[in-house]
């Protein structure tokens, strides 16, 4: 009601400013003027109350539908009349949009015995096309040419059936990630770093290495590197005696608390026939990392003894030999290593392959030239390695054919020759050439590097010994 009373005032004061004016002898008109200011006044003051009177108004929101008349028209007025903008500083913060997940739907694929990537891509309908561009974009993506069984790809595609990304675990520390970009794939390599926790192993030979370590808890990788790292002095198939001993410091990898597998031997020693060799593992300032003697000489040698590993002789190198089939004084200018069909043949020296097919009574063969003197020969295999041509080098170590029984063979082994300057030289005697030794300008941060880690094989070997001879 009070601003009723006012409006009713202002009235009454313009009428009475109209009167005063008259007896004040202004004349009839100033009267007429002051009534109608007063009126327009109050008729002013009565509308600005009705307007404030409906915005100030709460309504409830939650009027229902079926509500009648008087309601729907206080809704109606609510929603016509304009209301006030709240002050900015009074303003809620927007909230951030959520963010969207990537378009597509992922797959999760278990690579199967006889699957390839072709026939993974066709199983989803993913183009063809694509996985040409892909393989072609090189990088990381050339790792998806060799899938093994067990492995497992996880793809995402639209609804199109294009291939947006890619990701592929190569084990439990390294893996592939491919994704689209345009029309172009980019791949990347995400390897992630374990921790690495030295352990040791040691053991007394009484019937081979391999049944050794299996007692000892040797991981097979580590006692197959064992044997790569002392496989330029020791025969291992020829040279292990009963009593021969070994000792050997390595990592095993930890992801999250979890064991996930090995890293690198760190020290190892290997008692053969009363000789000790040793061996450390350094890193040089340039980055090189190799095998070394304690005293730096390298563990390499130009050639490795064997070309297979953990196989028996069937055959040594003789001038007078009968020959199985032949059934004739014949000699044999190699050596026959027995081993199963299958058996990876590696190359013994880096060098270039020089014959590479079908050779007469040898059957499949592999000839390499290794520098101007030294060549060597590998014959009767099943088949060749894949990629390799006449003409291209390899490395020591790498496999160029596997074990078979072709040509004039009566089972599956490996003929090995050992050529100096073109004569026949007897594989298992023969001197063979050193590596480089360690530089002399890294010798005495070697020696700082790595004189802990003899006496710590010396240490793991006495225990070991004490332990087994009670």
């Amino acid at each position: 009601m009070r601003h009723r009373d006012s409006s009713l005032q202002d009235f009454k004061a313009g009428w009475n400013h109209g009167r005063a004016s008259k007896r004040a002898g202004k004349g009839w008109h100033w009267a007429l003027i002051g009534t109608a200011s007063g009126l327009l006044v109050g008729l002013f003051s009565l509308t600005s109350f009705d307007a404030n009177a409906l915005r100030t108004k709460e309504l409830p929101l939650d009027i229902p539908a079926a509500a009648g008349p008087e309601a729907k028209a206080d809704r109606e007025t609510a929603l016509a009349l304009p209301v006030p903008a709240e002050p900015a500083s009074t303003a809620a913060p927007e909230t951030p949009a959520a963010a969207e997940e990537p378009a597509g739907d992922w797959h999760r694929v278990t690579i199967k015995s006889g699957d390839s990537l072709a026939r993974v891509f066709k199983q989803l309908d993913i183009p063809p096309r694509q996985l040409h561009d892909l393989l072609a974009s090189g990088g990381a993506a050339k790792k998806l040419t060799r899938i093994y069984p067990g492995q497992v790809l996880n793809l995402r595609t639209s609804a199109e059936h294009d291939l947006l990304e890619l990701r592929y675990e190569i084990d439990a520390l390294n893996s592939v990630e491919i994704t689209r970009q345009g029309d172009d794939y980019q791949s990347r390599l995400v390897a992630r770093e374990p921790e690495r926790r030295v352990v040791s192993a040691a053991a007394k030979i009484d019937s081979s290495l391999f049944l050794a370590a299996q007692k000892a808890d040797l991981p097979e990788n580590i006692t197959m590197e064992l044997a790569s790292i002392f496989g330029w002095d020791i025969d291992f198939a020829l040279d292990i005696r009963d009593g021969d001993q070994f000792a050997v410091l390595f990592e095993e990898l930890y992801l999250d608390g979890e064991r996930v597998g090995t890293g690198d031997i760190i020290a190892a020693e290997f008692s053969n026939n009363g000789k000790v060799f040793r061996a450390v593992r350094y890193t040089d300032a340039r980055g090189h990392t190799d095998y070394y003697a304690p005293d730096g000489r390298s563990m390499r040698k130009a050639f490795l003894r064997t070309p297979v590993a953990f196989t028996r002789i069937s055959s040594r190198f003789s001038n007078g030999r009968k020959h199985p089939i032949l059934n004739r004084i014949r000699a044999h200018k190699g050596v026959d290593y027995a081993a199963p069909r299958g058996t990876p043949v590696k190359a013994t020296g880096s060098g270039k392959i020089v014959f590479r097919g079908r050779k007469g009574g040898y059957g499949n063969t592999v000839v390499i030239q290794h520098g101007s003197s030294y060549s060597t020969l590998y014959a009767h295999l099943n088949n060749f390695a894949r990629g390799e041509k006449i003409g291209d080098r390899v490395q020591q170590g790498e496999i160029i054919g596997y074990v078979g029984s072709t040509g004039l063979a009566t089972g599956p082994h490996l003929h090995y020759e050992f050529r100096v300057n073109g004569v026949h030289r007897n594989p298992l005697t023969v001197k063979l050439p050193d590596a480089a030794p360690l530089p002399k300008q890294f010798r005495e941060d070697f020696k700082r590097a790595t004189s802990n880690l003899v006496a710590q094989l010396e240490l793991v070997k006495t225990q070991t010994v004490a332990l087994q001879d009670r």
